[in-house]
């Protein structure tokens, strides 16, 4: 079992956390042959296990991932119906990490996965190209749609990375308004250091 750090998010969601950072440093240390910059970089061990799942397609972190989570939940007040991952900002990957991750901790807590319910509605920019918390809103703003097959559940709304939550923020507020689910608790895997 892994260690990591659990912290609480404020947001649009009822109760919500994050369980470790992603990266605990980061230097620069020269150029390759391409000129693109090279750093030497620290993640936590979550986040580790985050990046070489997302990043390098390792199905192999999945059990690890779950299993921190699992633990983390059963020890929580999270006391959530469904797991619903946050809908992928990428579509051309392989495979959807969150998708990956939230169908085994659902399989974990044994309760109900949900990977349809919410859906965007248009494409957007990647977040963490988009300046301030208030540009990201106005981009992702109308960017979800909920049906309202979760009606009166309570929802885990999961997602990889924390950065500002702005995402994280519409989908919760969409969950509700057109959902009309009885309660979002936001859980995200790593977050960004800044």
């Amino acid at each position: 079992m892994i260690e990591i750090h659990p912290k609480e998010i404020k947001g649009s969601w009822d109760q919500g956390y994050v369980l470790d950072l992603h990266t605990i440093s980061s230097t620069m240390i020269g150029y390759n042959e391409f000129g693109h910059p090279e750093f030497d970089t620290v993640r936590s061990p979550l986040g580790e296990l985050v990046y070489r799942l997302k990043y390098r397609g390792d199905k192999g972190a999945i059990p690890s991932i779950a299993e921190a989570i699992t633990v983390f939940m059963k020890t929580s007040e999270i006391k959530p119906d469904v797991v619903v991952p946050m809908p992928p900002s990428k579509l051309q990957r392989p495979f959807q990490p969150v998708i990956e991750v939230g169908t085994e901790l659902a399989k974990a807590l044994g309760i109900t996965f949900n990977a349809t319910s919410l859906k965007k509605s248009k494409s957007t920019p990647q977040m963490k190209d988009v300046g301030d918390f208030s540009a990201r809103v106005a981009a992702l703003e109308a960017a979800f749609v909920s049906d309202r097959d979760l009606e009166g559940r309570s929802v885990l709304l999961l997602d990889d990375l924390f950065q500002s939550g702005a995402t994280m923020n519409v989908a919760a507020r969409t969950l509700k308004r057109q959902g009309l689910v009885k309660s979002v608790f936001a859980l995200a895997l790593t977050r960004t250091r800044s």
